[in-house]
């Protein structure tokens, strides 16, 4: 993958610096801006509130007396696609700008349009990971970290969980290929947790609002 111009300087697509010796790359990948503006920006959701509100609008103007008032309709449809189409573009650009590598040893997550931030999490630091399905093979991936490494919700969106705002979870967001990329995340933990992999401990399911029926804990690491 050929970095773009404002990260031709990493050592490799979305890695800061060269690996140290002994870690190497099991995975990389980006979000899919697509299902990102979906899920993330509520895209369709607007959508589907716009047009509502266009077709009451519609209505209405047709009973006034003075006649129907086309250019209020057209004003009305230029601002929905306006937002619409800005939070798609705000969508791709966030995946654009986005890398998230799994190592054998951290997480790397490259995020950020204007100001890129690299955040690095050692699997020795993560407590939990869940796994939600959002549409054919691409999935969220949410990470728990201990309570000493928590990072600002603001300086992670839309790169962590929904509605977990008293305790981000850094999350990698519409990845395609999310099972395979939640089964390389769960061995590499188990390789470097190998003394605790056999305190496992399972982890309550917590419903969000968000395809709830989806939503399943694929592994719990406690420390």
């Amino acid at each position: 993958m050929k970095p773009t111009h404002e990260h031709e300087f990493e050592a490799a697509p979305g890695l800061p610096e060269a690996l140290p010796k002994g870690e190497y790359i099991l995975w990389q990948g980006t979000p899919n801006w697509r299902v990102l503006a979906v899920e993330a920006f509520y895209v369709r959701a607007l959508s589907i509130y716009f047009f509502a509100m266009l077709v009451l609008q519609i209505i209405y103007l047709m009973g006034e007396p003075t006649g129907f008032d086309y250019s209020a309709v057209y004003l009305s449809s230029a601002a929905s696609l306006f937002v619409l189409g800005s939070l798609s573009l705000w969508a791709y650009l966030s995946a654009d700008a986005a890398m998230y590598t799994i190592t054998n040893k951290r997480v790397v997550m490259r995020i950020g349009i204007v100001l890129s931030v690299t955040y690095n999490l050692p699997l020795k630091q993560i407590l939990a990971a869940s796994h939600l399905h959002r549409v054919s093979e691409v999935d969220d991936i949410s990470l728990k970290l201990k309570e000493s490494d928590r990072i600002a919700w603001l300086h992670l969106w839309p790169h962590s969980r929904p509605w977990a705002l008293r305790h981000p979870e850094p999350t990698l967001r519409c990845v395609d290929e999310g099972n395979a990329c939640a089964e390389i995340l769960k061995k590499a933990w188990t390789d470097i947790n190998a003394q605790q992999a056999n305190q496992v401990i399972p982890q309550q399911v917590v419903p969000t609002p968000q395809k709830e029926q989806d939503l399943k804990i694929w592994v719990a690491l406690h420390t």
